[in-house]
């Protein structure tokens, strides 16, 4: 059996930063140590966190007055940031950077009074964030096609749209032809907006399907941009998994299987990948594994620090 390693997969720079912003939290002032949501949508990174004093809450209110929070990596409406000053918390926010160019297209937007269409899955986190930055008369939220259909907008009318992040150009390429057709003036984001990463890793994936027999994708159910993967894979015909750990790995998925692609969404560490190459191996011990060259390898987001 050969094992073929996604080369763009795993931690994206903007979840590196704000894992290495929780890591240096808790070195430098110890646990509890407050984070807001998930820091990243991975159960092994948030339990192992939880097992060091983090503690994850949904409420603002949840968190102690004057303690230290962090914001996660999804993005945050603005009235938090104003809630999170009101009961004097010590906070960092840890918003990705490309989800906070986003959150600045759309306050252009509406400063400009431009209706905003903002495609995404609908309760995701991110999403949550980035729809405060839009003012409420000029939002409209869709998540496919035929929610195009239903908006309510004069179509003589300038419209923009933003994306969710872990969306790809080709997840949103469809509805955005939709969109295109429909409203004359539409106007488009900047392209150094679009998340790299996302569509980083569903090209590595695609480039695996051409002469893999499987492909495993490692990461969690409720990981929008791990499901992506999966989906991507099998919308090129080739058997695809979710697993969230070597534990999920049941060796029918790969029985008399000659070549095996194995990815990772942006929010898994390296190390849950480690251990289902060596799941497979203990089978196969012959096995080989194929690396390459990842493209990402030098992109790195600054660490930014506490306000005390």
């Amino acid at each position: 059996m050969e094992i073929f390693l996604a080369k763009t997969q795993g931690f994206c720079a903007g979840v590196a930063s704000a894992i290495d912003i929780v890591e240096l939290a808790l070195k430098n002032y110890g646990a509890p140590l407050y984070v807001y949501h998930d820091i990243v949508h991975n159960t092994s990174v948030v339990e192992g966190m939880k097992n060091r004093g983090v503690v994850f809450v949904e409420c603002l209110n949840e968190v102690p007055q004057g303690s230290r929070i962090i914001f996660s990596a999804h993005g945050i409406p603005p009235n938090l940031i104003k809630e999170a000053q009101d009961r004097q918390l010590k906070y960092v926010d840890a918003t990705c950077p490309l989800v906070t160019k986003v959150h600045k297209e759309a306050i252009k937007y509406s400063n400009q009074g431009i209706d905003t269409i903002l495609i995404g899955h609908v309760g995701h986190q991110e999403l949550i964030g980035t729809s405060g930055y839009v003012r409420g008369n000029l939002l409209h939220i869709i998540e496919n096609e035929e929610d195009v259909q239903r908006l309510n907008i004069d179509p003589q009318k300038p419209v923009a749209y933003i994306t969710q992040t872990t969306l790809s150009v080709d997840d949103t390429k469809n509805i955005i032809n939709t969109l295109r057709k429909r409203f004359l003036k539409l106007i488009d984001p900047l392209r150094s907006d679009i998340c790299y990463a996302t569509q980083n890793r569903q090209d590595a994936v695609k480039e695996l399907a051409q002469f893999c027999d499987v492909i495993i994708i490692c990461g969690s159910a409720h990981s929008s941009n791990s499901n992506r993967l999966r989906e991507t894979a099998a919308h090129m015909g080739v058997s695809s998994y979710i697993i969230d750990t070597a534990a999920q790995l049941d060796y029918s998925m790969i029985h008399n299987k000659n070549k095996v692609g194995l990815s990772s969404g942006a929010s898994v560490p390296r190390y849950l990948v480690d251990e289902i190459i060596d799941k497979i191996k203990s089978h196969d011990p012959d096995s080989q594994v194929h690396e390459f060259n990842n493209p990402e390898k030098n992109i790195v987001f600054p660490v930014l620090q506490f306000k005390d």
